[in-house]
C-alpha cells in the first residue's frame, strides 16, 4: 500500500474537494489585479473574517502584503470565463482587469479597502489584512470584512477542474428522522464529570 503525504494540484484526490471560486482583487506593487482562488473561506461571523490561500510568490500575495487590503468576490455562475482569466494568467505578466473589462466584465473601486471590486458576483467583501500565515506552499491571508454586499446571482462551484451551477438540493433529514436522531443522541449524551 502506498501512502501519499502530498495532495498535488490536478490529483484525483484533490479533485474530490468542492469549493467556491473567490475572485481576489488587490492593488499594490503589481498594479490593480484579480486572481481566482479556490481556497476562499468565511473564517468568523463576528467580526466578519474571510481567509484566502494564495501561492507565496503570486502577484496578489505581494500586493496584499504591501497594502494590507484586498477584495473578495464569490464568483457567480455567469462569471466562469472571468474566473478562468483570473486563474490562468499571471498578474506579473498581464493586466487582467483591463483584459476582463474588454471581455465585458465590470468593476468598481471599493470605498473602504480602495481596491478594484467585481460587479455581478454572488457576494463581495472589502477586507483589511489581520493575519498572514505561511502554510506549506501557500500563504493564508485572513482579512476582517470592512464592507460587504450580496446579489441575487447564484455562486459557481468548482469540482474536478469544472465550474458548476448549484442546482438540486440534497435531501435533508425529515422531521421524523430528526426526532429519531435526537432520541439516539440523547441515549449517547456524555455525563459531566
Amino acid at each position: 500500500m502506498v501512502i501519499y503525504t502530498e495532495l498535488p494540484w490536478g490529483d484525483k484526490r484533490t479533485a474530490k474537494f468542492v469549493t467556491n471560486v473567490g475572485l481576489i482583487t488587490s492593488d499594490g506593487p503589481n498594479g490593480p489585479n484579480i486572481m481566482a482562488a479556490e481556497w476562499t473561506h468565511q473564517a468568523s461571523y463576528s467580526p466578519g473574517m474571510i481567509a484566502v490561500s494564495i501561492g507565496h510568490e503570486k502577484a496578489t500575495a505581494e500586493n496584499i502584503r504591501a497594502t494590507k487590503r484586498f477584495g473578495v468576490g464569490i464568483a457567480s455562475a455567469k462569471q466562469a470565463v472571468l474566473a478562468s482569466v483570473a486563474g490562468n494568467y499571471s498578474g506579473r505578466q498581464y493586466d487582467k482587469i483591463p483584459a476582463s473589462k474588454a471581455l465585458g466584465f465590470r468593476f468598481y473601486r471599493g470605498r473602504k479597502a480602495k481596491v478594484p471590486m467585481v460587479k455581478d458576483t454572488a457576494m463581495n467583501a472589502e477586507c483589511r489584512l489581520v493575519k498572514a500565515i505561511r502554510l506549506g506552499d501557500h500563504t493564508m491571508f485572513v482579512g476582517e470584512v470592512l464592507a460587504a454586499s450580496v446579489s441575487e446571482n447564484k455562486p459557481v462551484a468548482y469540482n474536478g477542474g469544472r465550474y458548476m451551477q448549484l442546482g438540486r438540493s440534497a435531501r435533508k433529514p425529515s422531521n421524523k428522522e430528526r426526532e429519531k436522531i435526537k432520541r439516539i443522541m440523547e441515549k449517547h449524551r456524555k455525563v459531566a464529570a
